[in-house]
């Protein structure tokens, strides 16, 4: 970790978890200076190792904020994060027909990238929202509760995914990675754009430029915010819930005999009230998780690539968080500038790799080059993060 602090353009410091500021593409470092002198911050600006440009704010970047929370720096998927969980059967015990049925299985009853049920689904989130006389408040907010029970239980696209993983010791487990779909990016954009109206309005202090609107905590509207977006949260959880009992009974179904435990379920698109050096702040983590010691955490990689399982170390100096995977180190234009369809399926088929994907056509934005080395990631913060368990592509399924 190194720190890029000079005190005549930044009110607070950057700390970096990579090796050197050669490391940093210039927008994602011009994006963390722009938070580095917001009058808000609170003790400093963290990047994580997998950290990269975004909207607003750095993928990787986590701030915490007094008084203040600003919904770009939760981002358009509102509670965007991983579901992970273990089984007690060996890889041994089913051949590649059997693998291939599991994708099938699960595709059928998974809608995958915009595809959304065509029957309402179940959704305890959805049925206490509807009843909530809060949430009726914003009309049009409201109409997408209704939109969302189409929406639960579904993959959607770009880089989530659902994997069948080996273990070290060759035992399966399941890995997905899905958020609010629809549903947060509506919350989101609707109330950064009030922010973004109620900041000229005020004339603030924030540049336009930097797409950093913030919301006060002590006006409506802030608090309107905390609301919708833990709702949001509660429905990414909830979506990665039914995805994840759906995939446990087509696995039950092929495999006689199967349990599962050890499963774990956490955003990595959020804000939290938490108390860092001895203060309360709101804790922005824009892909990045927390990893509050001895919290167990989730860090895929590419896909056909490695991913792990990390136990929390609980640093302050992170604000308790660590990357949230191996991050992009190029677009999607230039991943398909360099690779096409056939470098990834190939890719993918040397490996013994299975693919579920209903249209391949922009499979080459996700090729693992087009990710960082995953292993280089974890290697850059060991000072956050305990690995537990190193995990390996069998089959994958995108959107």
């Amino acid at each position: 970790m190194f720190v890029i602090y000079d005190d005549k353009k930044q009110y607070r410091p950057i700390k970096v978890w990579l090796d050197d500021k050669e490391q940093l593409e210039e927008s994602c470092l011009e994006q963390a200076k722009n938070l580095s002198n917001l009058p808000f911050i609170h003790k400093w600006v963290c990047l994580m190792p997998d950290t990269h440009a975004g909207f607003g704010m750095p993928i990787g970047g986590v701030i915490a904020t007094e008084n203040v929370i600003i919904p770009n720096a939760v981002g358009v998927d509102i509670g965007c994060g991983m579901g992970f969980i273990e089984t007690n059967i060996h890889k041994s015990e089913l051949n590649e027909g059997q693998y291939k049925n599991i994708v099938g299985q699960i595709m059928r009853d998974i809608p995958t990238g915009f595809k959304h049920h065509k029957e309402k689904q179940d959704s305890k989130v959805l049925d206490d929202a509807e009843k909530n006389e809060f949430f009726k408040s914003i009309p049009e907010l409201y109409e997408e509760i209704e939109r969302g029970y189409n929406q639960i239980g579904t993959l959607g696209g770009g880089n989530h995914f659902i994997e069948i993983q080996e273990d070290e010791n060759g035992f399966l487990c399941v890995m997905l990675h899905s958020g609010s779909r629809n549903f947060g990016y509506k919350v989101a954009k609707y109330f950064n754009n009030i922010a973004k109206n109620l900041n000229s309005k005020w004339y603030s202090s924030v540049p336009s430029n930097y797409d950093l609107a913030f919301l006060p905590l002590d006006i409506k509207e802030g608090q309107e915010y905390i609301r919708w977006m833990n709702l949001a949260l509660d429905f990414a959880k909830e979506n990665r819930n039914k995805m994840m009992e759906v995939i446990k009974e087509k696995l039950k179904r092929i495999i006689p005999g199967i349990s599962f435990n050890n499963q774990i379920n956490a955003h990595h698109n959020y804000a939290s009230l938490e108390k860092h050096y001895d203060k309360e702040v709101w804790v922005h983590r824009k892909g990045a998780i927390c990893v509050e010691n001895g919290n167990m955490g989730i860090i895929p990689g590419a896909m056909g690539s490695y991913s792990y399982i990390v136990e929390g170390l609980g640093n302050p100096e992170a604000f308790n968080s660590c990357s949230h995977g191996a991050g992009r180190k190029m677009s999607r234009k230039k991943a398909k500038e360099l690779f096409s369809v056939e470098d990834t399926i190939l890719d993918l088929k040397d490996q013994g790799i299975v693919l579920g994907k209903n249209n391949k056509s922009d499979v080459n934005d996700e090729i693992r080059w087009a990710y960082k080395d995953i292993d280089v990631v974890i290697e850059q913060e060991l000072d956050l993060i305990k690995p537990i368990k190193k995990l390996k592509t069998l089959c994958v399924i995108k959107g």
